[in-house]
């Protein structure tokens, strides 16, 4: 099961792979990952620019000389300090600009909270921006956002206004990250490629999901009411058995090409080995036999 985003390891950019050639930014945006070139050294850091002549300090603590010389372009993420300058820093928050995190609150004030979102200085939730009232330690689900006339970022509770509700060029199978934003009687309510609002169904989920979880989603049905319906297995009898397909082959190679399932064993215990229903299970060795890459015995699956 995947962790919320706040519980993973902390992420800097010069972790990440990087393509051979970078896109030097025009301007520096805040909010987003910059990529922008090491132009002098002061005793408080280097600063960066982007094409346009504007520059940002990246303060000594994230400064690493041999992986960073002067001429050279770098990704950063731009936000503003407890000062309100904007700053470069090689640390990626758990969300950035228009995108959703599950954060936890870290402090409240008469105006407002402030919660983790993996960088020194916290991020500020408006009162105005929170449907109920925040508990220190709790988590939950919010949208970073940009206040243009400040250039501050901050985060929102009140989502509905960020929902597009534009819905061409979305078709069944159309593959979108999402993360799971309530829980309710049918299923998980989430927000896919942080702007469709969409439904997980219960009786389609055969793993356990929690708030803040991020998942590959497929699009099983764009509905009316500009909202979609979704699936953690691609949509079709074929796409659906492919993947079950790969599932139970690589849990053969890991258990040594031995596992003590047949057809006749029980519904709970495949959907926890093999997160899939009995039907489909079947369905799957049905068709692993016919390709002979599997075999069945009295009481196991044998790889071939």
């Amino acid at each position: 099961m995947q962790k919320p985003l706040e519980e993973t390891p902390q992420e800097t950019l010069t972790d990440a792979k990087t393509p051979i050639e970078k896109q030097h930014n025009l301007s520096i945006s805040i909010g987003e990952i910059n990529t922008l070139m090491v132009m002098r050294d002061t005793d408080y850091g280097y600063f960066l620019e982007a094409k346009d002549g504007s520059e940002i300090l990246l303060p000594n603590i994230y400064i690493m000389e041999d992986e960073m010389p002067m001429g050279s372009l770098l990704d950063v993420f731009v936000y503003t300090d407890s000062e309100d300058r904007p700053v470069a820093t090689t640390k990626m928050p758990y969300a950035k600009l228009g995108e959703f995190g599950y954060f936890t609150v870290v402090d409240y004030k008469t105006y407002g909270a402030f919660v983790n979102w993996g960088l020194p200085k916290d991020l500020f939730v408006p009162l105005s921006q929170q449907k109920e009232h925040f508990t220190i330690g709790k988590k939950y689900l919010l949208r970073v956002c940009l206040d243009e006339q400040t250039n501050r970022l901050y985060a929102t509770q009140k989502i509905g206004k960020y929902l597009n509700r534009d819905m061409k060029g979305l078709h069944q199978n159309k593959v979108f990250e999402a993360i799971v934003l309530a829980k309710t009687p049918l299923g998980f309510k989430v927000v896919a490629d942080n702007q469709y609002e969409g439904m997980l169904f219960s009786n389609e989920i055969f793993e356990e999901l929690r708030i803040g979880d991020k998942k590959k989603v497929y699009i099983k049905n764009v509905r009316k009411d500009f909202k979609l319906d979704l699936s953690l297995q691609p949509i079709g009898k074929k796409a659906k058995i492919g993947e079950a397909e790969g599932t139970i082959l690589q849990m053969l190679k890991e258990a040594e090409g031995t596992l003590p399932f047949t057809y006749k064993s029980d519904a709970d215990a495949i959907k926890n080995k093999f997160g899939m229903s009995k039907k489909n299970f079947k369905r799957t060795l049905t068709e692993l036999i016919e390709s002979k890459q599997i075999q069945l015995t009295e009481d196991s699956i044998v790889l071939l």
